[in-house]
């Protein structure tokens, strides 16, 4: 059963008041920890270290995401290991570490894969590929993205498939494979549309522009930069000015 405390900190954190949720999550480990529940304290705790980690505390979000993952391990919660894994490669992604970042997704894949999280796995796949680009690994991380697009695939993730094709597409630019690109960046548009993202699709026509720079098609390049431009119009978004100055450039050119 949740407790007062936990279900308090999640209406805080749904709020986006994030220091009324932490309070509200410390109450629910100190309860937790009174009532010598170890299930209650693992879900407690998981809820704090997110907290901590949007607040940008990390070192305690890594504190409270260790001692989930003894509890998880002590009751042998072999589904939600792999979830606390994930957090703390997270965690170490938005330190800056992509190493440990890396080798805690590593961990996570090990436990995730027979259980047969494939929702799960194709997010993780995509985070290991961002973080093997941190590293320069871009072969490497081209194929997770590959792997994370089977499992967005399987399981219809239409969010997962925009979201990794725009990745990938940006891989292939930095390897100046421009023809792969293009073909990636046009799938995320595609699938941005279909799900009516418009923030999403603008980022993967900026994207896109990049290619067409490159490949010195100004046509196409004024074509993307135009809808780009107008997405930004409609939805107020903080790249209007930027945007239209590149516009305003190309059309000058």
């Amino acid at each position: 059963m949740t407790s007062s405390s936990s279900h308090r900190g999640k209406i805080f954190l749904h709020r986006g008041d994030l220091s009324l949720a932490h309070y509200w999550y410390e109450q629910a480990v100190s309860e937790a920890r009174s009532e010598g529940s170890p299930k209650a304290l693992s879900d407690a705790l998981g809820n704090l270290g997110n907290v901590c980690a949007l607040l940008e505390r990390y070192e305690q979000a890594e504190i409270h995401y260790r001692e989930v993952l003894e509890l998880q391990r002590t009751l042998q919660e072999d589904h939600t290991i792999g979830e606390t894994l994930v957090n703390l490669g997270n965690l170490k992604a938005d330190m800056g570490q992509p190493d440990r970042a890396h080798a805690f997704y590593l961990e996570a894949v090990d436990h995730l894969t027979p259980l047969g999280h494939d929702r799960a796995l194709g997010i993780l796949y995509g985070n290991l590929a961002l973080e093997e680009l941190h590293l320069n690994r871009t072969e490497s991380a081209i194929e997770n993205f590959q792997k994370a697009l089977d499992y967005h695939r399987q399981v219809g993730n239409e969010e997962g498939l925009a979201t990794t094709y725009g990745q990938l597409g940006k891989a292939f630019l930095q390897l100046e494979n421009l023809n792969k690109a293009e073909a990636c960046l046009n799938n995320a548009t595609e699938h941005f549309i279909k799900l009516g993202n418009s923030s999403g699709e603008a980022g993967a026509l900026r994207v896109l522009a990049e290619v067409y720079r490159k490949r010195e098609d100004a046509i196409s390049e004024l074509r993307c930069l135009e809808r780009v431009v107008q997405i930004d119009q409609i939805y107020r978004l903080p790249q209007l000015e930027e945007d239209s100055r590149q516009l305003a450039r190309l059309r000058r050119s």
